[in-house]
Protein backbone atom coordinates (compact mmCIF):
# COMPACT_ATOMS: atom_id res chain seq x y z
CA UNK A 1 0.00 0.00 0.00
CA UNK A 2 1.43 3.69 -0.76
CA UNK A 3 -0.06 6.27 1.60
CA UNK A 4 0.41 9.85 1.32
CA UNK A 5 0.21 12.50 3.98
CA UNK A 6 -0.43 15.83 3.20
CA UNK A 7 -0.40 19.20 5.16
CA UNK A 8 -1.67 22.47 4.64
CA UNK A 9 -2.43 25.85 6.16
CA UNK A 10 -4.66 27.80 4.83
CA UNK A 11 -5.61 31.53 5.39
CA UNK A 12 -8.04 32.25 8.18
CA UNK A 13 -10.82 33.55 6.04
CA UNK A 14 -10.56 30.69 3.98
CA UNK A 15 -11.35 27.57 6.77
CA UNK A 16 -14.76 26.45 5.64
CA UNK A 17 -14.25 26.99 2.26
CA UNK A 18 -10.97 25.14 2.45
CA UNK A 19 -12.91 21.89 4.24
CA UNK A 20 -15.71 21.91 1.69
CA UNK A 21 -12.87 21.79 -1.47
CA UNK A 22 -11.53 19.14 0.42
CA UNK A 23 -14.39 16.96 1.03
CA UNK A 24 -15.58 17.30 -2.27
CA UNK A 25 -12.17 16.35 -3.25
CA UNK A 26 -12.51 13.20 -0.74
CA UNK A 27 -15.83 12.52 -1.75
CA UNK A 28 -14.56 11.78 -5.97
CA UNK A 29 -11.33 10.31 -4.75
CA UNK A 30 -12.77 7.56 -2.46
CA UNK A 31 -14.79 6.57 -5.48
CA UNK A 32 -11.15 5.86 -7.43
CA UNK A 33 -10.36 2.23 -7.71
CA UNK A 34 -7.36 2.61 -6.54
CA UNK A 35 -8.17 4.73 -3.91
CA UNK A 36 -8.64 2.65 -0.49
CA UNK A 37 -8.70 5.47 2.29
CA UNK A 38 -8.91 9.56 1.95
CA UNK A 39 -9.04 11.48 5.16
CA UNK A 40 -9.49 14.86 5.88
CA UNK A 41 -7.93 16.22 9.07
CA UNK A 42 -8.05 19.89 10.97
CA UNK A 43 -5.53 20.55 13.71
CA UNK A 44 -7.27 20.59 16.85
CA UNK A 45 -5.07 23.94 18.26
CA UNK A 46 -4.72 25.21 14.86
CA UNK A 47 -8.18 25.49 12.87
CA UNK A 48 -5.76 26.78 10.12
CA UNK A 49 -4.14 23.76 9.16
CA UNK A 50 -4.57 20.33 7.95
CA UNK A 51 -4.10 17.08 6.80
CA UNK A 52 -4.75 15.06 4.00
CA UNK A 53 -4.51 11.19 4.69
CA UNK A 54 -4.47 8.46 1.96
CA UNK A 55 -4.09 5.39 1.05
CA UNK A 56 -3.90 4.21 -2.37
CA UNK A 57 -3.18 0.41 -3.92
CA UNK A 58 0.17 2.10 -4.91
CA UNK A 59 1.80 4.87 -6.55
CA UNK A 60 0.12 4.00 -10.05
CA UNK A 61 -2.82 4.53 -8.29
CA UNK A 62 -1.88 7.90 -6.62
CA UNK A 63 -0.81 9.44 -9.91
CA UNK A 64 -4.03 8.03 -11.68
CA UNK A 65 -5.58 10.31 -8.78
CA UNK A 66 -3.48 13.26 -9.53
CA UNK A 67 -4.95 13.12 -13.35
CA UNK A 68 -8.71 13.28 -12.57
CA UNK A 69 -11.32 16.37 -12.47
CA UNK A 70 -11.94 16.34 -8.92
CA UNK A 71 -8.21 16.59 -8.21
CA UNK A 72 -7.50 18.93 -10.65
CA UNK A 73 -10.87 21.12 -9.24
CA UNK A 74 -9.66 20.79 -5.55
CA UNK A 75 -5.89 21.62 -6.55
CA UNK A 76 -6.98 24.79 -8.10
CA UNK A 77 -8.99 25.81 -5.23
CA UNK A 78 -6.78 24.96 -2.54
CA UNK A 79 -3.56 27.32 -3.84
CA UNK A 80 -6.11 30.35 -3.53
CA UNK A 81 -6.38 29.37 0.10
CA UNK A 82 -3.06 28.21 1.18
CA UNK A 83 -0.92 30.11 3.63
CA UNK A 84 2.17 28.88 2.52
CA UNK A 85 3.23 25.78 0.35
CA UNK A 86 1.66 22.38 1.21
CA UNK A 87 3.92 19.66 2.33
CA UNK A 88 3.35 16.04 1.51
CA UNK A 89 5.19 12.82 2.21
CA UNK A 90 4.98 9.52 0.90
CA UNK A 91 4.68 5.93 2.95
CA UNK A 92 4.39 2.26 2.92
CA UNK A 93 2.02 0.75 4.92
CA UNK A 94 3.46 -1.82 7.67
CA UNK A 95 1.33 -2.52 10.00
CA UNK A 96 -1.81 -3.52 10.04
CA UNK A 97 -2.29 -4.75 6.69
CA UNK A 98 -5.67 -5.62 5.99
CA UNK A 99 -5.66 -8.58 3.39
CA UNK A 100 -8.41 -7.88 2.13
CA UNK A 101 -7.58 -4.88 0.73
Amino acid sequence: MFVVIANIQVKPESIEAFREACVENSRGSIQEPGCLQFDVLQQQDDPTKFALFEIYRGPDDFAAHKETSHYAAWAEKAAAMQAGSRSSAKFHKVFPVNAAL
